[in-house]
This record gives C-alpha cells, structure tokens and sequence, in this order.
C-alpha cells in the first residue's frame, strides 16, 4: 500500500494553471525529489500534500486517507507530514532547547536521537539569534522531527547555504532516511543534491509532469532538452553527427552527456576547441565539429583554445 498517493491534482493561479492533473504515489520510506524551473508549481505542490493550501480538485491521500485542505478545517495541516518552507523562522531571544521542548512529543531518548541526527546537540544552550543559517536550518528539521511526523516535506533545504554547511545539512538529510526510518519528499534545483539522495524524480514543467523516474534514468535519459537542463550539461546531437559516430538508432536527435565524449587518439571526428572551463578536478571543453558544438568532460589539463582533437564517444546511445 502506498503511503502518499496524489490524485489529479489541480491549482489555479490568478492568470494560468499552477499545477495540472498532478499524479503520483510514494511508497514508505521512499525518497521523492521534485525538481523543475522556478514557476513550474514545485513548492504549491509540497504545500497542497501537506494540507497548507487548498487544491481546486483532485485528492491526496496519506495512508488511504484524505488530507484535507485549509478549506476544509480549522488549522490548516497534517498531524503526520511534517513541510519546511524556504521561508522558516525560529522564535528569537529563546534558546534552541527551550524552543524544542515547546515541540517535543517524544521520549527524552527519542529527542536525543533525532538532535544526534540533526547535529545540534551542542546548539542546545544557544539563543536562536546566536546561529548560523545552517544550524538554524537543521533545528528547524528537528523541531519538526520531534513532533513525531511520518513525512517530511522540505523546500529548497539547501538555498542559501554555502558549500561547507551545505555538506552538513547532506549528511543530516541522508542520516534522516537512514537513521530514523522516515519518507521525505525535496524540492532542489541543484543535480549534486538530489541525483545522489533520490531513489525517484519527478519533472515539473508549467505545473504538469513532464517526465519520472529513478535518477539513472531521468539523467541519462532526459526526456527533452528541458528535462537534461535541470541535471547538468549535455549536447543535442543532430541527424549528421549521428551517422558521422556511426550511432544506432531511428531518433532524429539524441542528447548525450559530456563524459559520454572523449578526446582519442584513436580514429574519430575532428573538432576544434572553441572554450575551455577549468573544474579543478577536470575540465569542460566546448568542441566544434562542423559548427555544431559538443561539450566533453576531459582530465586532460594540457589543451588550448584553438587546438585540433579527435572525438569519439565512449557510451553510444540505443
């Protein structure tokens, strides 16, 4: 049995449709990345499954039972989904335990674990205006967390942070799955947060899903040109460079990622480096092969502007 199905969901706007027919289920535990530009109905989405906001039709059920709308009932939300906005606040002037224990509906042993999870053990003592944005962060997940939720909604978690608490907030989310057994639903604009955590993706586009699948699938087989966007970068190979790398297939343009290029010495095509992008670990080469332009990840740190190579493609596609 499902944990989460969403039925046919359905939001207007002022001037057009926020989100169209909607469908989807999660299983328990299952970890659901939302991604799409912004604009294309990600976060009315989160807020809808978590009773914060009133769908125009359709239905969300959670374990079988219907998730009612602010329409619908006095306070608005779900004892059970638990959803952190991108524009959360902490109480100021208070400190982080006190403002916990406001929220706490578990053991001490069980709040203990969740603030061991969370890494903000030794935050507790600490007044909310003496934190950094990660660290406000995670207490927030946490004070969510103790109110003993079995779905977790988060918003962006990762806006706004740099590269050091990004990392930490990684590893809280990755321990949230692992650790403490619950089933999360994020929205994240950013392929090196979501590829590595989901388990599936789903495609928003102008409030419609344009395409779903596990991670493998949705980068190495994006449906459109939209969909390879949100994931990294990529090049449209069109009907000549097809026959020209001797591919296989009846599709009149195919999309490949720059690691499925490499520079050989083998016999392959000859193309001219247009641009060069330095990566520290590799490099980005923007290729010209009859004014049609590839993009290749290479190792190599000795190329020019300018320079002949020969390209050949490691992974062919079917």
């Amino acid at each position: 049995m499902a944990l989460l199905s969403i039925i046919e969901i359905t939001k207007s706007g002022k001037d057009n449709l926020i989100l169209k027919e909607i469908s989807f289920s999660q299983q328990p535990f299952q970890k659901i990345v939302v991604a799409g530009e912004t604009g294309s109905g990600k976060s009315t989405l989160l807020k809808i499954i978590a009773g914060l906001e009133q769908a125009d039709s359709g239905d969300v059920l959670f374990n079988d039972k219907k998730v009612t709308g602010p329409a619908d009932k006095l306070v608005a939300g779900h004892p059970e989904i638990a959803y952190l906005s991108q524009q959360f606040e902490l109480p100021k002037f208070l400190r982080v335990e006190q403002i916990l224990e406001y929220s706490n509906e578990l053991s001490s042993a069980g709040a203990s674990k969740i603030f061991a999870v969370c890494k903000i053990i030794h935050l507790l003592k600490r007044k909310t205006t003496e934190l950094s944005g990660g660290e406000k962060q995670r207490i927030a997940i946490a004070k969510l967390l103790i109110q003993n939720p079995k779905l977790l909604l988060l918003d962006e978690p990762f806006s706004n942070l740099d590269r050091v608490l990004k990392g930490v907030l990684k590893s809280v989310i990755n321990a949230i799955g692992r650790k403490l057994k619950l089933s999360c639903i994020l929205v994240s604009h950013d392929p090196d947060d979501t590829l590595p955590w989901a388990d599936e993706i789903l495609i928003l586009k102008e409030g419609k899903v344009v395409q779903r699948g596990s991670p493998q699938t949705i980068y190495r087989h994006p449906k459109n040109n939209y969909v390879a966007g949100l994931f990294g970068e990529y090049s449209v190979l069109d009907l000549y460079l097809i026959k020209k790398f001797g591919i296989r297939t009846k599709a009149k343009s195919i999309i490949l990622r720059p690691e499925d290029f490499s520079i050989a010495n083998k016999s392959a095509i000859i193309g001219s480096i247009e641009q060069i992008s330095f990566f520290g670990s590799y490099s980005m080469l923007a290729v010209n092969i009859q004014n049609r332009i590839i993009l290749i990840k290479s190792n190599k740190m000795k190329h020019t502007i300018g320079d002949l190579v020969k390209v050949s493609i490691l992974l062919k596609a079917s």
